[in-house]
């Protein structure tokens, strides 16, 4: 039985920071940030856009585009951050109640960056073994508001914007068929990004030291060499994981939907595919949307004809932690035989 992507959607805040602003905050030249970084802009939070609201704007939009009647979701999946309108809060029941999906049960799941590739996963297979046959995946991200511009420890991701994405999939449609994934991750870089207070470690407490609360690095240096080590071949290993175990090969892949990194491990990771610059589409006007890169990516991507029917599409993420994620879609209808 066959699970495919009915449709997406994208909600971005119409507020953003430039690079401008970025090197004026951090010090770092202006060609640094829009060169080696990546960033000429990025969308951050307005005063309305909280974490599960945006997520709910696109869930919306994911819905009207699909044609969806809401009561006939089955299973509602919240991709978003941690980080919400409440802590130890469930937001995709609060989704779920928003958009209409009375008949639906609803969970939140979480692997950072991560997660939305994941969750495509988890959700494929509570479809193929269960009676479910329409589910929406949909959250927001705003760890923006985490960073310190004027902490040099945390430089990689001053790219950290907001938005909300969200995707539906049918179980017995013959469109936009969601295959396989493979999934990495390695707890020896579990605690080298931390928000270092706020947990049962070192609650909130009066007077506490708001640049703690923040995101931050405390062993830049080893982290880099342990990272520089292993991050570009596990994007590899997943990449080719989930190509192969979809019935393809590197040279079947047609687009590559990935999230926003630095300009040369983008570069490299097409390279190393043997796949062109015209082939993804670098989020600089975008900046790193947490999990809901692949999305953004997926939807630019049709808007620009960059995908045509029969296309296999690789959907790639990394997630602090460390987490690596793949997974592949063929898009359109099935006409050519490739599959």
């Amino acid at each position: 039985m066959s699970i495919g992507i009915v449709s997406t959607g994208v909600y971005l805040p119409d507020t953003f920071m430039t690079s401008k602003e970025i090197s004026e905050q951090s010090g770092l030249p202006l060609h640094v940030v829009e060169e080696k970084m990546g960033i000429k802009k990025k969308p951050v939070a307005g005063p309305d856009d909280h974490t599960c609201e945006m997520g709910i704007k696109a869930a919306k939009l994911a819905l009207e585009k699909g044609h969806i009647d809401p009561k006939s979701i089955d299973l509602v999946i919240y991709i978003g951050e941690e980080y919400k309108e409440y802590p130890l809060w469930t937001a995709g029941i609060k989704l779920q109640e928003a958009i209409g999906a009375k008949n639906a049960w609803a969970f939140d799941i979480a692997l950072r960056c991560g997660t939305t590739v994941m969750a495509l996963q988890v959700a494929k297979s509570l479809m193929l073994t269960g009676n479910i046959k329409t589910a929406l995946l949909a959250g927001g991200y705003r760890n923006e508001d985490f960073i310190d511009y004027q902490n040099p420890r945390t430089r990689f991701m001053y790219n950290l914007g907001a938005g909300g994405a969200a995707i539906v999939l049918k179980k017995g449609v013959d469109r936009n068929l969601l295959l396989e994934g493979s999934i990495i991750t390695d707890g020896t870089f579990s605690e080298d990004v931390i928000v270092p207070i706020g947990g049962t470690k070192n609650p909130l407490h009066e007077g506490f030291d708001e640049k703690l609360y923040k995101l931050d690095v405390p062993d830049p240096e080893g982290m880099k060499s342990r990272l520089e080590e292993k991050s570009l071949s596990n994007f590899m290993k997943v990449i080719r994981t989930s190509v192969e175990k979809s019935g393809f090969t590197e040279n079947d892949i047609d687009y590559v939907a990935m999230l926003h990194m630095k300009r040369s491990a983008h570069r490299y990771i097409l390279n190393q595919l043997n796949v062109s610059e015209n082939q993804s589409i670098y989020l600089e006007d975008y900046g790193h949307i947490g999990q809901l890169d692949q999305i953004i990516s997926l939807e630019l991507a049709l808007q620009e004809g960059k995908i045509k029917d029969g296309d296999v599409i690789v959907l790639v993420s990394a997630g602090i932690g460390y987490a690596w994620a793949s997974t592949v879609v063929q898009w359109g209808t099935l006409n050519n035989g490739r599959r």
